[in-house]
């Protein structure tokens, strides 16, 4: 009886496990077993993020510069405006 049981839930288990294997888990997993134990990211993943670090720190920059020179305008056009007003002393 035991070994009809035994054999019973073998029959029932492969394809249970053929499913888990074919599944986007059981794919990541063999990358995982696949790539060795290395923590971290992927390689393309890794590049990715720097890239977009880098990304946003050239916009930062820029965004700054940018107001930079929206002062700049706002002040030309001050004294284009009125050019005889009457500075102030300090």
């Amino acid at each position: 009886m035991w070994v009809l049981a035994v054999i019973l839930i073998v029959a029932l288990m492969i394809p249970v496990a053929a499913i888990l294997v074919d599944s986007p888990l059981g794919r990541s997993f063999a990358r995982r077993v696949e790539g060795g134990s290395a923590p971290g990211p992927a390689p393309e993943l890794r590049d990715l993020q720097r890239k977009v670090e880098s990304l946003e720190t050239e916009l930062e920059d820029l965004t700054r510069s940018l107001a930079g020179m929206r002062d700049e305008v706002q002040f030309m056009q001050r004294l284009l405006e009125d050019p005889h007003r009457k500075k102030p002393t300090t």
